[in-house]
């Protein structure tokens, strides 16, 4: 996951509620929030939320 610095930047992701999900185009699997995820590793919305 990206953040920006700064004031409104600066939270712990690990205290977040956050989802596991695995993009179908390149299978890989990472954590996210959000309602628009997208795959970190090919930038695709092709994701399934393994939770």
């Amino acid at each position: 996951m990206c953040s920006t610095g700064g004031p409104m930047g600066d939270f712990d992701l690990k205290k977040l509620k956050t989802k596991r999900y695995r993009c179908l185009a390149c299978g890989n699997e990472f954590k996210s929030i959000g309602k628009r995820v997208i795959c970190p590793s090919c930038q695709s919305d092709n994701v399934e939320c393994k939770e």
